[in-house]
């Protein structure tokens, strides 16, 4: 009797430079070996977990809410009357039949979701889109990832021009690399909507029985650069097959963090030896 195929086990999590099979890295860690080489080595190849934040909830809630309005969309195969209010009523929602697993960050590595195999550095790349929109004039597709905040200065509009923001710009690059990798014909151009937190409105905020919010929304193109991500895609692989862990960033917080407890040590050590 023929004995079935034994399945490879997926390469996740700790990295193990016996398993040849492609090695799953996420958007997200791809952005902290960008930060600092040092951490992203402690997490993936130590498995040491860094202190984690809490989730931020009502951004969370703002994807949802966005999303089922441009579900309704794509479901109608319509624009979204936001869009023909800015002058692009040839976008529309792209439909898909792998669209919802797309949208999934977590177990991006499983079949039909948003990943792709980069044979060079054996790595398995990819993560969780937000949107992604057809335009009707081209006939290529838009990457869209949707951002809140809320600005704190009156008058001031939202921007991609804060330093911070550049982790932003990287995301957009790579999901557009994905997408072009899966072999659809994705524009130089992607879109992030902006819902920005009206703290300066007049409008009430606190009801009878509830309280409304107010968002100004911003649609920001951006063009991509994509000559950073194979280069980095390397340079992950380099750094994963190294026997020790290399520097910290200068400017990496938790970097300074551990060298002032171990100064903190080190000093503490050497006033206890001088008591004798």
């Amino acid at each position: 009797m023929k004995q079935a195929t034994k399945k490879a086990k997926r390469h996740r999590g700790k990295f193990d430079p016996k398993n040849l099979e492609p090695y799953e890295i996420s958007r997200s860690r791809i952005e902290n070996f960008v930060k600092c080489p040092a951490c992203f080595y402690l997490q993936q190849v130590k498995k040491i977990e860094f202190p984690s934040i809490p989730g931020f909830n009502i951004n969370e809630a703002t994807d949802i809410l966005l999303k089922k309005d441009f579900d309704d969309c794509r479901e109608k195969g319509i624009t979204h009357q936001f869009l023909e209010k800015q002058g692009h009523g040839h976008l529309i929602p792209f439909k898909h039949k792998n669209f919802e697993l797309w949208t999934q960050s977590l177990h991006y590595g499983a079949e039909g979701r948003f990943h792709t195999v980069h044979e060079e550095s054996n790595l398995k790349v990819g993560g969780g889109l937000d949107d992604v929109w057809l335009n009707t004039k081209t006939q290529q597709l838009h990457i869209v990832d949707y951002k809140s905040t809320s600005v704190k200065k009156e008058g001031k509009g939202v921007t991609l021009d804060d330093p911070w923001k550049a982790s932003y710009k990287r995301q957009m690059d790579l999901y557009v690399w994905v997408m072009r990798r899966l072999g659809f014909d994705t524009s130089d151009i992607g879109y992030f909507l902006y819902c920005d937190g009206d703290r300066f409105t007049r409008k009430s905020f606190l009801n009878s029985e509830d309280a409304i919010m107010y968002f100004k929304m911003s649609l920001i193109p951006y063009v991509v650069d994509q000559d950073w991500i194979e280069p980095t895609l390397f340079a992950i692989r380099e750094t994963l097959e190294q026997q020790n862990s290399p520097p910290h960033n200068s400017y990496c917080e938790y970097g300074k963090f551990l060298d002032a407890v171990e100064q903190e040590n080190i000093d503490k050590s050497q006033g206890s030896l001088s008591i004798f």
